[in-house]
């Protein structure tokens, strides 16, 4: 069987068709992304005849038409939202919504005489030559009278070449546009398979890209629902936005989910920034144990996961409980206390995490954990914690993560929370993996390294003070952005045998320090620069850092885990050095994570 059909559409059908709902953009609530350049070379390129790329429509089963009745044949645009957006902005004479999501209009302009389009100006405006506004020619206006005007306008100008040109101009909206429309029959995942490959412009469309599609096909409460997903998203990064969100957008104020937005509004803590890509993961996995966006999408198109046929008297209750989801996800109070859980892990600022799929999959264990009410908030947080940092040096959140996922809620439904917690941590952080895997871990040059990151938060957690300094600690230094400095220095080694980046740049040769002790330091071994520390211990004399007593610095090289011979240390010993920081950096990660 075919998976799709390729036919041509004119112009003016495709937009009768999504006023009146039987094609469905859900981009059309979302800030219009084009430039209005960009709109001026579509009606450019559909003037000449040019080809603009075909759009590619899914039948959406179960979708929910403008005042609640089902559509039997309504199509999702899952490819070519904005140029259709661009034609009813430029034809249709309709607004699209601005980055502050303000209603606004694009004006394309035409001159007969050059045949040239432009967007509206000013200067424009003030001509007599140029159709100000096209959207005019074809709003109901007859093409001759139009002429007329024109004419009246401009009594000078060749009426054969102009005459000519607009007749080409409203030819436009009969112009073919290539529509690929996916088989009805096909399955949930291929059709997600197809969307993902999707190519628009070089830029692949995302999984969620098709999941939000699917959601806003649902009447007025799935846009809705897509709505507040998108404006929870905007607030996190950018809460000074809600008075225009607001102020613009009338509908979505009218409705309860505005409330539910409304604390971002003061938000701005930068640890946690959803996108809609990580809300739609953490929802799937909340309402439906499900992680990949394929079997969302079949949730929400109401498959029987036994029959593997549609039933869509499931659908009702789909939405139902992704909306439920999503009210938790959005929910200030358990938004906050999640990530009071994540910086209380020592994973103070947004740097020190590299996996945003950790964050998304310990966030929704947590709202998951909240539904069990006979379990501590104690109990909770040990659990978040444990499985944050479990995930992050174990890898878990890579590759197939969502089947990892799904396996790991099922077996937690099976066998509970910490007793499968306990099961991961016996086969997954054994001796052999503190001893071993993770020193191995720390021979990186890269700063990036889940295993180093795990190490400053263990640092920042244990309230440990920067490399040779007496009262500033690490947390103070990574809040201001403090620098990672060379033990061994850069220079020392590169004149000394070790010429290559990936060599002096080991991160078990990186400390949090001050920058005065670094410029102190500058291109001196540890061999010479303890030893200016020794002398000031002796005579009081600073020369590099405060400390002044043999008890504060032999605390102050534990807490940066540096091996008991760092005072004989020069390249020579380099080798050795790192072997044996790895090692001590290992230990203090597995004394982190055991008392978490």
């Amino acid at each position: 069987m075919p998976k799709y059909e390729v036919k041509q559409t004119a112009v003016s059908q495709v937009l009768s068709d999504v006023r009146n709902d039987r094609i469905a953009i859900p981009e059309l609530q979302r800030p219009f992304v084009w430039k209005t350049s960009q709109v001026r070379d579509l009606m450019d390129s559909l003037y000449k005849g040019y080809p603009v790329g075909y759009l590619i429509t899914w039948q959406s089963v179960g979708a929910k038409l403008k005042g609640g009745e089902v559509a039997a044949h309504q199509q999702i645009l899952i490819d070519g939202q904005q140029r259709v957006t661009a034609l009813r902005a430029a034809i249709a004479g309709q607004t699209v919504v601005g980055k502050r999501y303000q209603k606004k209009r694009i004006v394309i302009s035409f001159n007969p005489l050059t045949e040239e389009f432009a967007t509206r100006t000013a200067v424009i405006s003030k001509s007599s030559q140029w159709i100000h506004d096209i959207s005019e020619l074809y709003s109901g206006t007859s093409q001759l009278t139009f002429l007329r005007k024109y004419f009246d306008d401009n009594p000078d100008v060749d009426q054969g070449k102009v005459e000519k040109s607009i007749t080409r101009l409203a030819g436009i909206e009969h112009a073919q546009v290539g529509v690929i429309s996916l088989a009805d029959n096909l399955d949930v995942e291929t059709v997600a398979e197809i969307f993902v490959r999707i190519n628009a412009k070089g830029v692949p469309l995302s999984s969620a890209d098709f999941v939000m599609s699917k959601i806003a096909t649902y009447g007025d409460e799935g846009r809705n629902l897509r709505k507040l997903i998108d404006y929870f998203c905007h607030l996190a990064v950018a809460g000074h936005a809600f008075e225009d969100i607001k102020q613009n957008d009338k509908e979505f104020s009218s409705t309860e989910h505005i409330k539910k937005i409304h604390w971002l509004k003061n938000q701005s803590d930068e640890l946690f920034q959803p996108e809609y890509t990580d809300v739609i993961r953490v929802t799937g996995l909340v309402g439906f144990s499900r992680g990949k966006a394929a079997t969302i999408v079949s949730e929400l198109s109401g498959l029987d996961p036994e029959t593997r046929k549609i039933d869509e008297t499931r659908i009702p209750d789909a939405y139902s409980r992704f909306g439920n989801a999503l009210d938790e996800l959005v929910r200030q109070t358990h938004f906050e206390r999640f990530v009071m859980m994540i910086k209380s892990a020592g994973y103070i600022d947004s740097s020190m995490i590299g996996s945003k799929n950790a964050l998304n999959f310990a966030y929704a264990l947590y709202l998951r954990l909240r539904q069990n009410k006979d379990m501590t908030e104690g109990d909770r947080s040990q659990i978040i914690k444990r499985w944050f940092v479990l995930t992050l040096l174990t890898g878990r959140a890579v590759g197939s993560f969502e089947s990892t996922w799904e396996t790991d809620l099922r077996r937690i439904r099976e066998q509970g929370a910490a007793e499968y917690l306990q099961l991961l941590e016996q086969s997954e952080l054994s001796d052999g993996f503190w001893n071993v895997a993770l020193p191995q871990e720390l021979n990186t040059p890269s700063k990036r390294s889940p295993a180093f990151q795990t190490y400053l938060a263990a640092r920042v957690q244990s309230g440990g003070r920067g490399f040779l300094s007496k009262s500033i600690n690490v947390a103070h230094m990574i809040e201001g952005r403090g620098d990672l400095h060379h033990i061994v220095p850069k220079n020392h080694l590169i004149k000394n045998g070790f010429p290559k980046q990936g060599d002096y740049n080991q991160v078990a040769n990186f400390a949090l320090t001050e920058t005065p002790i670094n410029i102190s330091i500058k291109d001196h071994p540890p061999a010479e620069y303890m030893e200016w520390v020794a002398d000031q211990i002796s005579t009081g004399e600073l020369r590099l850092g405060e400390i002044t007593s043999h008890a504060d610095l032999e605390a102050n090289l534990a807490e940066n885990a540096m091996p008991d011979f760092i005072s004989y240390v020069t390249a020579s010993r380099y080798q050795e050095f790192l072997e044996e920081r790895r090692k001590l950096m290992a230990g203090m990660i597995r004394k982190y994570y055991e008392n978490l």
